[in-house]
């Protein structure tokens, strides 16, 4: 991992780590999604043996594959699940809107209904990792807001076959459809439908660079969560906190992908040190180690500064996606805190609580997009409609305002529009 003394040199090195959208990657992506858009099903099978690597002979996840993945999994894995839907429905509750109406004096009304969507579709990643936590933090919010219908895709293995781990998860969270694949095929089957596959409202979930290129692609003729690139942590720590658990903590983000960025920084040049000791130690028992060496390497970074303000401002630049405040005194801190995803206080909140079980949700804004994207919520499955009553006498009342206003713009049928309410009939 690099080490860096000054915050300067620290930040303009690090959001170089921005994983670009080649134009390779989008001729590629256009290619597939006009594909699928023209031949449907046929597409699908093709592109799933092409890119995949596996024939299929259905798209579908029956009940049976569901029911058996059920059966599979143990009995403690199941239970951890369902106490981790009870947390994530508990803390996404509290997200939910309603809406409103205001009644004034002279009888106009108005007011804004909020809505589910009708389809979501949910995009669960395969390849290297099945993620069954991603289904229940992506699909449960949609089911708190009452979403009709939720489709889920994610890519199956070689032998044609979902993780039953994933599997079991939508069943647990209540996943109406399920169809075998993904990649930038699976979102454009998703955005324009197929044969099997309906057309959905909104797509979420991560996934690699051709999925993120696909969504981006297809955004305008569906809605989508947000353009999600490599994970990333960032950890502030002070002299109370413990180099072991501390390498740890970044060797949990490294090992996610080779293009995954952890980040310490810290007021203390000895936990450095130790730090890096530990992190020599612990990956040599990690299994996916050459992975998270390969992150680290790249993109790990250990930045000392001489006092937590600094700290903070690093992490106010780099909008992490996890921020991790491993010091004496989080809450003093998190005041100070403006962009980041979620963040993890005090030195027994690693952030793997909450990538799996503590309720929050782990879909969060990657690459410094939290100065603007927020984590996925209830939010992202409503949509909201307005509306308006106007009695005559008030509509009369606004009617020159409603024209000046109409002919300073110039646009003589709108104030037309409310002046004809106004004339007596003929």
């Amino acid at each position: 991992m690099k080490i860096f003394s000054t915050e300067k040199d620290a930040l303009e090195t690090n959001l170089a780590r921005k994983q670009s959208e080649t134009e390779d990657v989008s001729i590629v992506v256009s290619k597939i999604i006009d594909r699928v858009q023209q031949q449907g099903d046929h597409a699908l099978f093709q592109l799933i043996e092409e890119i995949d690597h596996v024939r299929l002979d259905s798209l579908t996840v029956t009940r049976s594959e569901i029911e058996a993945a059920v059966q599979t999994v143990s009995p403690e894995l199941l239970k951890v699940m369902k106490q981790a839907k009870e947390n994530i429905l508990a803390f996404h509750q509290k997200q939910v809107q309603q809406g409103f109406v205001l009644t004034k004096e002279n009888g106009v009304v108005m007011g804004q209904r909020v809505l589910p969507l009708a389809k979501v579709g949910v995009y669960v990643p395969g390849g290297t990792a099945a993620y069954p936590s991603t289904v229940l933090m992506d699909v449960l919010p949609a089911k708190i807001v009452g979403v009709k219908k939720i489709v889920m895709i994610t890519p199956t293995d070689r032998q044609g076959k979902v993780p039953a781990a994933i599997l079991a998860a939508a069943s647990v969270a209540g996943v109406d459809e399920i169809y075998k694949v993904g990649g930038a095929h699976g979102v454009a089957a998703l955005a324009y439908g197929t044969e099997t596959i309906p057309k959905v409202d909104k797509i979420v979930g991560p996934g690699n660079i051709y999925v993120a290129t696909a969504k981006k692609m297809v955004y305008g003729d569906v809605d989508i969560d947000m353009i999600a690139g490599p994970s990333d942590v960032l950890i502030i720590a002070d002299a109370s906190a413990n180099p072991r658990w501390l390498a740890a903590d970044l060797l949990a983000q490294a090992e996610h992908d080779t293009l995954a960025q952890a980040i310490l920084v810290t007021t203390e040049a000895a936990l450095i040190e130790q730090v890096q000791t530990e992190i020599d130690l612990q990956l040599k028992e990690l299994p996916r180690k050459d992975i998270a060496a390969a992150a680290l390497e790249t993109s790990g970074k250990l930045i000392l500064v001489k006092e937590l303000e600094e700290a903070i401002a690093i992490a106010n630049q780099i909008a992490p996606e996890h921020l991790e405040l491993a010091v004496a005194e989080p809450f003093a801190l998190l005041g100070k805190v403006e962009n980041a995803g979620s963040v993890f206080l005090g030195h027994y909140t690693p952030e793997v609580l909450g990538d799996y079980f503590a309720g929050p949700n782990h879909t969060l804004p990657t690459e410094g997009t939290a100065r603007f994207y927020s984590p996925l919520s209830a939010d992202d499955f409503i949509k909201k409609s307005s509306y308006l009553y106007y009695p005559e006498t008030a509509m009369k009342a606004a009617a020159p305002a409603v024209e000046l206003f109409a002919e300073t713009e110039g646009l003589i049928g709108h104030a037309r529009s409310i002046k004809v309410r106004g004339e007596e009939e003929k």
